[in-house]
């Protein structure tokens, strides 16, 4: 069946004129996203979207403090979609609002944490020689039309390929340096100090030309809500982070292969050891299909069997309908229906990016307009 392509979007120039030039690309899906959440959030707390926004609020000095010119790009994409930047700044720190103690009364599954398969693959787990890494990424059925792949162009920092929620400044993708970050919910309660939010943070890494530099930025800045940081680059290197407002933990790939879930892999942080659960439990069943279906990439001949092996495994139906490939559950109130949003494989080594508009099984990969290293810092 035909499915309709993620929209491809591509911005420029100064931090404002970058947003201007992406809210007005996005006006009609920001004004989705908004309703979306405005739904959301008004059946998970009785919060209306005034007073979320007002929540907001808080994260805008500190975004400011860490990254000014984040701020301004989120000010032009409110000026070119029509809305106030508390909005803009809402649908970035989305996670980060609901997380907040207002929301404890939620059951645990129905938290703020998105689940996402990420995998990695070089050196022997990749038959023809390439460096891939991807992921699916698993939220809300309802925000599937809002979602864009966004290229951003900002020299002299690394171009960026991105696919984020409308009106999102970041969330996973990769760059023109060779980097590419896969991103996956934690969950846990931790202290209520307030720290920066998922997007900035990933936008943050995905800024930075080499891997020591986009592990500084993990390293020296306090995420409010924890986060796993999959990050792998062109030269053969992957590093998982376990990322949370207590402290972080990491994982190597084991002969080439990593593969991260949304449960704590490296250690379970002490705050949380007492009593911790996995936020879903489904992603010990993803995990290891996910691991399963891409050994096979070590037999593979060449990019284009490799990416039919990676799409095989990403689209594995066991424990379905909230399996590897996510699919909506009748079971659930269609604003809290899941599914896998966008399967994404990069291949770091030539640079192309593929991403499925939705579930893996059921369509082609889209084989993004752009090469990552179109852009400056790309491999001499």
């Amino acid at each position: 069946m035909h499915h309709a392509p993620l929209p491809v979007i591509e911005i420029s120039g100064t931090p404002e004129e970058r947003g201007r030039q992406y809210g007005e690309a996005v006006r009609s899906r920001i004004g989705e996203a908004i309703a979306y959440y405005t739904e959301a959030f008004g059946e998970a707390s009785g919060l209306t979207w005034d007073q979320v926004t007002a929540r907001a609020q808080l994260w805008l000095e500190p975004v400011r403090d860490h990254a000014p010119e984040l701020v301004e790009e989120m000010r032009g994409i409110a000026d070119g979609a029509g809305v106030g930047l508390l909005d803009v700044l809402a649908l970035n720190a989305r996670g980060e609002v609901i997380y907040d103690s207002t929301f404890s009364r939620l059951p645990e599954d129905e938290e703020a944490a998105e689940g996402c398969t990420s995998f990695a693959a070089h050196g022997p787990a990749s038959g023809d020689g390439h460096v891939w890494a991807g992921q699916n990424w698993d939220w809300r059925a309802a925000v599937a039309g809002t979602v864009v792949m966004l290229r951003v162009v900002q020299p002299p920092k690394p171009t960026l390929v991105m696919q984020v929620e409308a009106g999102q400044i970041g969330r996973q993708g990769a760059n023109s340096a060779g980097i590419a970050l896969n991103a996956n919910g934690l969950g846990g309660r931790f202290d209520d100090t307030v720290g920066l939010p998922q997007t900035v943070i990933r936008r943050s890494v995905l800024d930075q030309s080499n891997i020591s530099d986009a592990l500084r930025v993990l390293s020296r800045t306090r995420a409010h809500i924890a986060g796993n940081a999959l990050l792998t680059c062109r030269e053969g290197f992957a590093i998982d982070v376990e990322t949370t407002p207590a402290g972080h933990r990491w994982m190597y790939p084991t002969d080439g292969l990593l593969v991260h879930g949304n449960h704590y892999q490296a250690g379970i942080p002490a705050a949380l050891a007492a009593d911790y659960r996995p936020l879903a439990a489904d992603s010990l069943v993803r995990v290891p299909r996910a691991e399963q279906g891409l050994a096979r990439l070590r037999d593979s001949t060449g990019p284009d069997e490799s990416r039919k092996t990676i799409q095989q495994a990403m689209s594995d139906h066991l424990g379905f309908p909230e399996s590897l490939c996510t699919h909506p559950d009748p079971r659930r109130s269609p604003v809290r229906q899941w599914q896998t949003l966008v399967s994404s494989c990069v291949d770091l080594t030539s640079g192309d990016y593929h991403v499925t508009a939705g579930t893996p099984c059921d369509r082609d990969y889209q084989h993004l307009p752009w090469n990552l290293y179109d852009g400056p810092h790309a491999p001499r």
